[in-house]
């Protein structure tokens, strides 16, 4: 009884299912009638251009509330398409008007513009390419007349469409085929594929012949002998002379390789020497051009290899569709901004992460010597401190317009970062920004157990560097600010601060209030000061600066030779620190004066500077501020500052460093759950070193617990997924100084 009942239910579902799948028939039959009924072969271009894309429109419709997966969408897609054949054979009449209809459309849109330019970059410059995705988004498009390159990134609109062009079976793309060209359509489609390559052979060759590049590559080699020079005249070869030689053939294949392997030396010399947005445009542009060129190549050799004019087999079906999908999925690629900006600029923020992470290793301490050397370095740099809080007090005095306040202010600060870089000193808070790209680069090579205890033994060198130099800068700012407040009142009788500015600083640093958020966009400027530092030893590296100014003619007529190259090695060494100092001097006096001119109430809040506000603020008020809540208030804003200036300013130089080396998020996470199990056993390590190896024992076996139990754990987590580990860093540090 039971197999009874189970059998009724699967004949009423067949026929449940047989009834719905009439009634979507009958839906497609009325639909697809009335779109093939608009076909004209006598209209003009537009008009049957917009029928081509209201059928494609439907055959890739899927309903919006759908439960349907991306294999299940593919396949939605596909019945339509071969219910709308299956109808047209049954239709011949209809069949015969839609079959001229496509035709003349493709014969009448000309030129090579589908195969040479869909999807490729084509302006001659980075921000010239930038400015015309913009434009292209803001403003609307204009009709397209005979165009068929508008005309196919018309038709398939998102990037999931060359999906199901590639699923469609050979069958179904034979038929396509016979319905949209015929002998005529092929041979002029064949020649557009010849200027295609043409062209894309002669933009390879104006790139590459150029000096930007010829200087990267060997400037002493003849341009007859360049392989771009040789792929253009072998590629005329094999066109004009030899279509069907499959020596010619090969040699162009060769070619191209060749060329490709040019574009990757640049690379490493840019690695080495310096990046250039508007080159590592110029080279991505190659790269995509080549691509296409060997793509076109071998849709021609297959078409010239079966010899059948417009009939297409398995081979050449296959061919066409990987093209048609390379172009959907390349015109998407640059179509967008974001990605334009990342492809162009991943290089260059590579670069400056490999450059800070240089200058960031100095900043380490990892021992007790390294620990102590690091408080008085940072000792030096709070008692510099104190007298740029003074400096600034004296330009808040003057009573200047706002605009010269803060050119006064940064002025003030530029100087006094550059005298504590001058004395040796540390400035806590420029530190995460260039040490978080150090634990980027180690967490690159993370892939087994003893490789995640060195990284657990480097986050707690670097956190406890951090937490000496904080602790080192209000050492030194603390006492400082106190004797200057005692000299100035015993030279004036009058305290530093008036009882009403006094009052209003505590005010301002109180941890209720705006002063979180102000210590968090500190950070962020914090941040951005070091990229400005990368980005400026790039910029020397690039335009070979060092070598300039050592063989420059009249500084070594002034100087002497060996002076002049001196003088070069050392602006070499320090151009990053010096471009740090000023840029960070800029920030954090010209943002609030720029903030307030938009109506932006933002100001800044640095751990030192305010410590040292807080300071003289106590000593011009007396001793029983120390009763005050205010001041207690203060004193937990100060601890709020310290907290988010470094951990904004870590955490957004390490999320760069990570985006930059590609390290996957898997090993964040593991490197994540580490470190909370590292912290929870044993804290200390992350603020004070160990004073002996016995005191280093306990922390170092929570180290190893804390890295043998989160290794495993990830393991178990990722059981069944792929075990590949995170890829070795690929690009080493660049050249030191």
């Amino acid at each position: 009884m039971k197999f009874l009942l189970l059998r009724l239910r699967v004949m009423w579902r067949r026929f449940r299912h047989g009834e719905q799948r009439q009634a979507d028939n009958r839906h497609y039959t009325r639909q697809v009638d009335a779109l093939m009924r608009r076909a004209n072969p006598f209209s003009a271009w537009q008009e049957r251009a917009d029928w081509i894309i209201d059928v494609v429109h439907w055959l890739r419709h899927v309903p919006r509330v759908s439960m349907l997966d991306e294999d299940g969408r593919v396949r939605f897609r596909q019945e339509r398409l071969h219910f709308l054949l299956r109808w047209l054979d049954s239709n011949r009449d209809l069949r015969r008007v839609v079959q001229a209809t496509l035709q003349k459309t493709l014969r009448e849109a000309a030129g090579p513009e589908l195969f040479c330019a869909t999807g490729l970059p084509h302006e001659p410059a980075f921000f010239s390419e930038l400015s015309e995705h913009i434009v292209k988004l803001a403003l609307p498009k204009p009709p397209f007349e005979a165009d068929l390159s508008a005309l196919f990134t018309v038709l398939f609109p998102t990037p999931e469409d060359a999906g199901w062009l590639l699923a469609l079976d050979r069958h179904s793309v034979a038929q396509l085929w016979k319905l949209m060209a015929d002998d005529g359509i092929a041979h002029n489609y064949q020649q557009q594929i010849d200027e295609a390559l043409i062209y894309l052979a002669t933009m390879v060759l104006a790139d590459g012949i150029s000096k930007a590049f010829r200087q990267k590559l060997d400037p002493k080699m003849p341009l007859q002998a360049t392989p771009f020079m040789v792929l253009r005249r072998e590629l005329e070869t094999y066109l004009y002379v030899n279509p069907r030689d499959e020596a010619a053939l090969r040699s162009v294949r060769m070619l191209i390789a060749v060329c490709q392997a040019q574009t990757d030396r640049i690379y490493a010399h840019l690695d080495e020497h310096g990046v250039s947005v508007s080159l590592v445009y110029r080279v991505e542009r190659m790269r995509a051009q080549l691509t296409r060129m060997a793509l076109l190549t071998d849709l021609r050799s297959v078409i010239y290899s079966n010899g059948n004019g417009g009939r297409q087999d398995g081979q050449g079906a296959g061919q066409v569709q990987a093209l048609l999908g390379d172009l959907i999925a390349a015109h998407h690629q640059r179509s967008s901004v974001r990605g334009l900006i990342q492809r162009s600029f991943s290089l260059l923020a590579r670069k400056m992460v490999e450059r800070n992470a240089d200058h960031g290793e100095r900043y380490i301490a990892r021992d007790s010597k390294e620990y102590r050397a690091m408080l008085k370095a940072a000792g030096r740099g709070g008692v510099i401190t104190a007298f740029t809080v003074l400096g600034k007090s004296m330009v808040t005095a003057l009573g200047a317009a706002r605009f010269f306040e803060g050119i006064f202010a940064s002025l003030n600060y530029a100087v006094s970062f550059m005298a504590i870089s001058a004395v040796g000193g540390v400035l806590a808070t420029k530190q995460p920004a260039v040490t978080a790209p150090v634990l980027a680069s180690k967490m690159g090579q993370l892939d087994t157990v003893e490789g995640l205890r060195a990284l657990l033994t480097e986050i707690a060198q670097l956190l406890r560097s951090q937490a000496a130099a904080v602790f080192g800068n209000l050492i030194g700012v603390i006492p400082a600010m106190l004797l200057m407040s005692g000299l100035i009142l015993l030279a004036t009788d009058a305290p530093m601060m008036t009882a009403e500015h006094a009052r209003a600083s505590l005010h301002s640093l109180s941890v209720i209030g705006p002063t979180p958020l102000f210590a968090a966009f500190t950070g962020i400027l914090l941040w951005l000061s070091s990229l400005a530092s990368g980005f400026a030893d790039n910029w020397f590296a690039l335009r070979r600066l060092r070598e300039a100014l050592a063989h420059q003619r009249r500084l070594v007529y002034v100087l002497g030779a060996m002076r002049a190259e001196r003088w070069a090695d050392w602006l070499d060494r320090n151009v990053a620190q010096i471009a740090g100092n000023v840029s960070l001097g800029l920030l954090l006096g010209m943002t609030p004066v720029l903030a307030q001119f938009f109506g932006l109430p933002l100001d800044v809040r640095h751990v030192t500077l305010a410590t040292g506000s807080l300071t003289a603020a106590a000593g011009s008020l007396g001793w029983e501020v120390l009763a005050a809540p205010q001041f207690w208030l203060a004193v937990a804003g100060i601890a709020s500052i310290g907290v988010l200036n470094v951990g904004v300013s870590f955490a957004c130089a390490l999320t760069l460093a990570l985006r930059a080396r590609d390290v996957p998020a898997r090993i964040r996470r593991l490197v994540f759950r580490a470190v909370l199990r590292r912290f929870s056993a044993s804290p200390r390590s992350f603020l004070f070193p160990e004073a002996a190896m016995a005191a280093a024992k306990p922390g170092a076996q929570a180290e190893s617990d804390a890295a043998d139990t989160t290794f495993g754990d990830t393991r178990q987590a990722d059981a069944g997924q792929s075990s590949d580990s995170a890829p070795p860093d690929r690009h080493p540090g660049s050249r030191h100084g």
